[in-house]
């Protein structure tokens, strides 16, 4: 059962309809085949239209979306042999960061990323996909080993950033977020980072530091979240699509300023209707990404990770 958007509403009476439509015909036996397939149409039509002009806040909210895939979804639909690596070494297992080894069509690699859970036990279980330092960590371990075995490392970031809490802190998240952007810039192999959802602050540069960063069409890429933003501007988070609209946080927005390097188009209606469309176009999107990047010596995949973030910085 699709989960409507406020925006969507129109979208959501018609396919309403529809359904009652469908039921009815289908107790009546009446044939209301033509009906249907105009009410069907004028829907597609619809919700077409709707995302071809989506606001930044709008695509904030479909990033957001309950249904939304997320990493575990990605491992499912997009790569083989996934094989999870856990623990820090340190203090322990951080489940918002989650990586191991995978195929991408036959290319073994290091896949690492955020998840953020699906149900209220997953998303307590996953801290809704924010990160603690011994997450991070984690990640800094998985890229060495990346780097020892000559493997390219793939990210999946989706988080409204890293966890803020006062333990957190304690265990040094600042640090673990530096150490962890540092580890991807050093990287000796290809580097590829995603973000098929929210890309939040530290949180998420910490695993998009990559010589190569995709965006999914209705992601959104931000220093803060826009309710945050808005919080320190106009002193309310009511404001926070205004924030949404100055911060420039789309992917469309993003590509245009030089932040990111491709947009991955998503089904229409987003990529929680389509699961499997959205996988299938993400997984393209990385092969052709890695086999650009796979003959290229270590020390120029650092200098592309170098230049590209000292030309954002100029």
């Amino acid at each position: 059962m699709i989960s409507y958007l406020d925006f969507e509403k129109p979208v959501a009476e018609l396919e309403k309809r529809i359904a009652e439509l469908r039921q009815s015909s289908e107790d009546d036996g009446v044939d209301i085949a033509a009906e249907l397939g105009r009410l069907e149409r004028k829907s597609a039509g619809l919700l077409k239209s709707t995302y071809a002009g989506l606001t930044p806040w709008q695509k904030t909210q479909v990033a957001r979306h309950p249904g939304r895939p997320h990493f575990r979804d990605y491992v499912e639909r997009v790569f083989e042999e996934f094989v999870p690596l856990g623990g820090d070494r340190t203090f322990g297992d951080d489940q918002a960061i989650l990586g191991g080894f995978a195929r991408l069509n036959g290319r073994r690699l290091m896949l690492i990323g955020h998840e953020k859970g699906h149900d209220t036990e997953s998303r307590i279980r996953h801290n809704f996909g924010m990160g603690k330092p011994e997450g991070y960590r984690k990640a800094i371990r998985l890229m060495d080993m990346a780097g020892r075995f000559g493997l390219p490392v793939v990210t999946l970031v989706d988080t409204s950033g890293a966890f803020p809490g006062v333990e957190a802190e304690e265990r040094g998240q600042a640090e673990a977020i530096a150490r962890a952007t540092e580890a991807c810039l050093a990287l000796p192999v290809p580097m590829v980072a995603a973000i098929v959802g929210e890309g939040g602050s530290g949180g998420a540069v910490a695993l998009a530091s990559a010589e190569r960063v995709l965006m999914m069409e209705h992601s959104v890429y931000s220093v803060i979240s826009p309710e945050g933003c808005a919080s320190i501007l106009w002193r309310t988070a009511d404001r926070a699509a205004d924030a949404a609209e100055a911060m420039k946080v789309t992917a469309q927005h993003l590509l245009e300023l030089g932040v990111i390097d491709r947009i991955v188009a998503e089904p229409v209606g987003g990529a929680h209707r389509d699961k499997g469309a959205a996988a299938t176009a993400l997984g393209e999107a990385l092969g052709e990404e890695l086999d650009r990047l796979g003959e290229m010596e270590p020390a120029a995949l650092r200098r592309m990770r170098e230049d590209r973030f000292l030309e954002m910085a100029g």
